[in-house]
């Protein structure tokens, strides 16, 4: 029965632990992680462990493939240097920075380099949801650095679980040989299961199957990359990244649609439910260590921590000015940041479910039998850390954005503006010849001119400033507007009676009001999926 009732836990501490971080204007995924930790303390959840294969097997490729569908490729190709070197730099140099504390505290080289690839990637989840109110390129570059650094940490991750247990050695040639796999292996086998999933969604017209096509891609990318020995992560990412460019056009809108509705909410429970495990998780990590090692852990969580941020705020503020010193081209000068903005870089450096899940995929024993050495520290260190990075980090980064006082990034307002504006007034100008070829009735041609040429006026007019006329135009949409959705109501009361009354079937109640939320939505301009 404890399948059943946690789920229901699950479901209950996402509903209540969003709704009390809107309340409280308090960061959800905190909310969910202290949700989580006090859930430990119930009896019947004590036993409840969360499986490393289902962060990495389930979780992992479904929220890495819609971060990467769902982020700039355009932002990603103009800071790509960027990333890459803190994807792969950064966090070779971190791991290799928390191993040597750890090897200081008290941890043989092995186990402290395991500590250090367990903690060293940032999380996707996380950066999402606790950094999506800074601008565009920021978000970009945080998002984009934690998708893809998860594959080198799994490597240097498999590198160091392999030498402790005697199943690897370390040589430069294979060393460079297990990142060459990972990364290209696992771009390979994500482009390859793109193409395919693009062949196969302009053959299945039905909207269900296309999007059964979709929500296996992540899965079908991990597993061929998995089969390889490359990077599930990486051929997760590489196929949404692809499949953001051309599911526009492979796509119908009633795919799309269902698509953006279904990957929505699918995402946001597994990153609410990702958020309560891991919680849950920390707190019974803390039950396995007592006195000296319980002390000596603790003082690793802050010490680890401290080494976190420390090795951003030297990558941020050392590998820039380095390039800069180097790439003098006036495009580069363009990309530069100021130094406050460098800071809430540094502090968005967030830990999650990633870290946790490498931590409890080390295995209990050597070859020999005996217990992998300090297994315990290593997940209770993780789960410290992770706890650290989304409470304190999480709640600093609203007072270190203020202070930073970046400014407000209007790119994303501008460029709807002129995509609304082009694609109407390039409409507009087709619409005769396109009411020739289809044979329209004159009087039809006339009446979709004028609402075109009303919404043309209305986004003008919603575009910054606004003289009288605009201000016209805006209040006759808005009166427009009211009057639509208030006869919409009514149309639906009236298919509701007509139900109740028992002169329409349930399918047809179903059938009509889809259509009439359809209208709704867009009239109320609140995009049903965000």
């Amino acid at each position: 029965m404890i399948g059943l009732e946690l789920v229901v836990v699950l479901g209950v501490a996402v509903l209540v632990g969003n709704a009390a971080g809107d309340r409280y204007r308090i960061a959800p995924p905190v909310v969910l992680l202290l949700f989580g930790a006090l859930l430990g303390f119930v009896p019947a959840l004590r036993e409840v462990e969360l499986p490393p294969e289902a962060v990495l097997l389930i979780f992992l490729p479904v929220l890495l493939y819609w971060e990467s569908l769902t982020t700039s490729l355009r932002e990603i190709r103009r800071d790509l240097r960027g990333i890459i070197l803190m994807s792969t730099v950064l966090v070779i140099g971190t791991a290799g920075a928390v191993a040597t504390v750890a090897h200081q505290l008290g941890l043989a080289w092995g186990p402290a380099w395991v500590l250090g690839a367990a903690v060293a990637p940032t999380d996707a989840t996380a950066v999402g949801v606790l950094a999506k109110a800074l601008p565009r390129r920021n978000v970009t570059l945080l998002r984009a650095e934690s998708l893809i650094n998860d594959g080198t940490a799994l490597v240097v991750f498999g590198l160091a679980v392999g030498i402790t247990v005697g199943d690897e050695h370390f040589t430069v040639p294979h060393v460079t040989w297990l990142f060459a796999l990972s990364y290209v292996g696992g771009v390979a086998a994500g482009a390859l299961i793109a193409w395919l999933v693009i062949r196969a969604r302009r053959v299945f017209d039905d909207p269900l199957l296309g999007n059964v096509a979709m929500i296996l891609t992540p899965f079908t990318a991990y597993l061929l990359a998995e089969l390889i020995h490359a990077s599930g992560v990486l051929a997760a990412v590489s196929a949404g990244l692809i499949m953001s460019q051309a599911g526009p056009r492979v796509a119908a809108a009633a795919m799309r649609r269902q698509a953006e509705e279904f990957w929505s909410l699918a995402t946001f429970l597994l990153n609410g439910s990702l958020f309560v495990l891991v919680g849950l998780q920390a707190q019974a990590a803390v039950r396995e260590l007592h006195g000296s090692d319980l002390t000596r852990a603790l003082i690793a969580v802050a010490a680890v921590s401290a080494v976190l941020v420390a090795a951003r705020f030297a990558f941020n503020f050392t590998v820039p000015y380095l390039i800069r010193l180097l790439d003098r081209r006036p495009q580069q000068r363009l990309r530069r940041m100021n130094y406050r903005a460098r800071v809430v870089t540094s502090i968005a450096g967030f830990r999650g479910a990633v870290s946790l899940a490498v931590a409890l995929s080390v295995p209990k024993a050597l070859d020999s039998g005996a217990p992998f050495p300090d297994r315990d520290t290593i997940v209770f260190v993780t789960s410290g850390v992770i706890v650290t990075t989304l409470v304190l980090q999480g709640l600093l980064l609203s007072a270190v954005v203020r202070w930073a006082r970046l400014p407000r990034d209007t790119s994303v307002e501008e460029e709807r503006f002129l995509a609304e504006t082009t694609a109407t007034e390039e409409a507009l100008k087709a619409l005769p010849a396109l009411a020739e070829e289809l044979n329209t009735d004159p009087a039809v041609t006339e009446r979709m001119h004028e609402e075109y040429e009303t919404h043309l006026l209305v986004v003008r007019a919603g575009d910054g400033e606004t003289d009288d006329v605009d201000e016209d135009v805006l209040r006759h949409d808005r009166h427009y507007t009211a009057l639509r959705l208030a006869l919409l109501a009514h149309k639906r009361a009236t298919v509701l009676r007509l139900r109740d009354d028992h002169e329409i079937d349930d399918t047809v109640l179903r059938q009509v009001q889809r259509r009439l939320d359809l209208e709704e939505v867009r009239l109320s301009r609140r995009p049903a999926a965000e």
